[in-house]
């Protein structure tokens, strides 16, 4: 018998299916491609295999409950009932996605092609959802709970993410503002600054870290002693790092790296006249302009996801 709880399935476009949405054909895309000197056949097959974990995941889910399928491009405006079961037909960025837009819901992450994607975030293949979701709807299925992280501007405005928040320039330029945390004020210049949850810190925050401690050691000439290492998913805390920070007579590069939580939380303001942003999980066209006089307030974000393992 089917459960009255609705699953709401998560797709995202292939590459072909972006190609003919660019190109109108299959056979144009593959113009495309073969011209540029590519290999179609590989666009074909990753094709092929998520049309068929689809196939399995949707059907599976059709025998147990009501299913909504959903483009990603739609995330931010759907509207998710508290009791949804959400499943998120990979990639790893797909997962990520998700969970930004979830206040609890528990989130099922499928890996389509476990040769093409590492899936550390899709710990399940399309033949074990069957398994899976029975347990989830007995509420029998274990849950790793993932930190968020929240923007909120001084206009009420705010953003969610998973990942990192990136606060800076939309294009090639310095970014200025004024930075505070547990009481230590700076002005600074530079390239921005990312703020990490947890899951995050294997990502952008790992890349940051790990480039400022080679340069370090090569400029000290010295090997360094300490390795970067990512935080718990679930820490009760975020990190943040400020891209190429550079100290003048106007600005100061001390506070540079530190634990941001919710007794204290770090408070920036825009000094930018034009092009401040702020970006979360890598999508650049979901932002809020951060310009010369508008406050944002980054703390960790009131609800957590709940990743089902």
């Amino acid at each position: 018998m089917a459960s009255l709880r609705k699953a709401v399935l998560v797709t995202r476009r292939t590459r072909i299916e972006e190609l003919v949405a660019r190109f109108h054909t299959i056979a144009q895309a593959k113009f495309y491609v073969e011209h540029l000197g590519a290999d179609f056949s590989d666009y074909e097959l990753e094709h092929a295999n998520y049309v068929a974990a689809r196939q399995t995941v949707e059907r599976t889910l059709q025998n147990r409950c009501t299913v909504q399928l959903l483009d990603r491009a739609f995330l931010p405006s759907y509207l998710f009932a508290p009791d949804d079961i959400v499943v998120a037909l990979g990639q790893d960025g797909l997962v990520a996605n998700t969970i930004k837009y979830l206040d609890g819901q528990p989130l099922i992450g499928i890996n389509p092609d476990s040769k093409r994607f590492d899936g550390i975030l899709l710990p399940f293949m399309p033949e074990d959802l069957q398994r899976i979701m029975d347990q989830v709807l007995a509420d029998q299925r274990p849950f790793k709970t993932v930190t968020m992280a929240k923007a909120t501007l001084s206009d009420g405005q705010s953003l969610h993410a998973v990942n990192d928040l990136f606060i800076g320039p939309k294009s090639h330029t310095s970014a200025r503002y004024e930075i505070e945390l547990g009481g230590q004020r700076e002005m600074q210049s530079s390239s921005g600054l990312i703020v990490s949850t947890g899951l995050g810190s294997t990502a952008w925050m790992k890349s940051i870290v790990t480039g400022s401690m080679g340069v370090a050691a090569a400029f000290l000439k010295g090997p360094s002693t300490k390795r970067y290492k990512p935080i718990p998913w679930d820490a009760p805390y975020l990190q943040f790092a400020v891209r190429e920070p550079f100290p003048s007579i106007a600005s100061q590069a001390e506070l540079v790296f530190g634990r941001v939580d919710t007794r204290h939380p770090l408070l920036l303001r825009s000094f930018m006249p034009e092009n401040g942003v702020i970006f979360s999980d890598g999508m650049e066209n979901d932002f809020l302009q951060f310009n010369s006089g508008m406050n944002a307030t980054i703390t960790l974000a009131e609800r957590a996801g709940r990743l089902i393992h």
